[in-house]
């Protein structure tokens, strides 16, 4: 199994672009799977500069439908005329906003940015929608519907979505999906939160990656540092991978007690796990 990052917030490598957004490809050997096309097409140019032909994606898996990690899917769509999309219904009705970084003396419907995706037409005969936890084929599995009974990430509260009415509330992230494939466990943003998404995984899990949306600023260092030993508690011999959504200092912390089993990752980051 190998995976490759082809969009992300940061980056090692100048010759690649950064934006506010994730995508990766995975290669498991009987699959070709792009986890999420980051918020526009520089996961394309990005695979383009790494090498990477993503014509030859069997599967697209849109994690949720925030614009930074679905905003890329129809340039995606545009250059490859056979994958299929792995997408919750969720995802593509619904209209999603955010109040971050705007004045708190702003009235509601002014501070509010759309971070809704655009999603391409015509896509019937390439959508396999989601909304329970499946097996998509053999050996691949989505999650779907996760379960809130641990603490979700304080970020959500900066996040709305328009009901029927055109009335704003706090998103439930039913629109969220993880996906499971050979002991790998991608998170999306993990707006669930991360140990959601792994009590609603059955099966065993040896890698994470994936956002955590765990943001500099909303948990104490407190919360963090308690829920970094449950993690390496719990799941002692599971390495976890992050990036895009997890800020730089939430990862200092994490790491300082986790050590080893908490990786970051970036543009270009390829591992090989065999």
């Amino acid at each position: 199994m190998e995976w490759s990052v082809l969009s992300d917030n940061r980056t090692n490598d100048r010759k690649l672009e950064t934006e506010h957004g994730l995508s990766i490809l995975l290669e498991t050997g009987k699959h070709r799977i792009l986890l999420d096309t980051g918020a526009s097409d520089v996961f394309i140019r990005n695979a383009e500069k790494m090498g990477i032909d993503l014509s030859m994606v069997d599967y697209v898996f849109i994690s949720h439908g925030h614009s930074d990690h679905a905003g890329g899917f129809r340039h995606f769509m545009g250059i490859n005329d056979k994958a299929k999309a792995i997408v919750s219904p969720y995802a593509i009705s619904g209209k999603f906003y955010s109040k971050r970084n705007r004045r708190q003396t702003e009235s509601e419907a002014k501070c509010l940015h759309s971070i809704t995706a655009q999603w391409p037409e015509n896509l019937r005969d390439r959508l396999l929608m989601v909304d329970k936890t499946c097996v998509i084929t053999e050996g691949v599995h989505v999650l779907a519907q996760i379960p809130q009974i641990h603490p979700m990430p304080h970020g959500n509260q900066h996040l709305l979505v328009q009901d029927g009415n055109g009335d704003y509330m706090n998103d439930d992230f039913r629109h969220e999906l993880a996906l499971y494939t050979e002991g790998l466990l991608f998170t999306g943003c993990a707006h669930s939160g991360l140990e959601n998404i792994l009590f609603a995984c059955p099966w065993p899990v040896h890698t994470v990656v994936g956002g955590f949306h765990l943001l500099d600023g909303q948990e104490s260092k407190e919360e963090l540092t308690k829920l970094a030993q449950r993690l390496k508690d719990n799941y002692p011999n599971t390495q976890f991978y992050t990036s895009h959504c997890t800020g730089d200092s939430v990862f200092e912390v994490m790491k300082s007690i986790m050590g080893e089993q908490l990786h970051p990752f970036c543009c270009g980051t390829n591992m090989n796990m065999q």
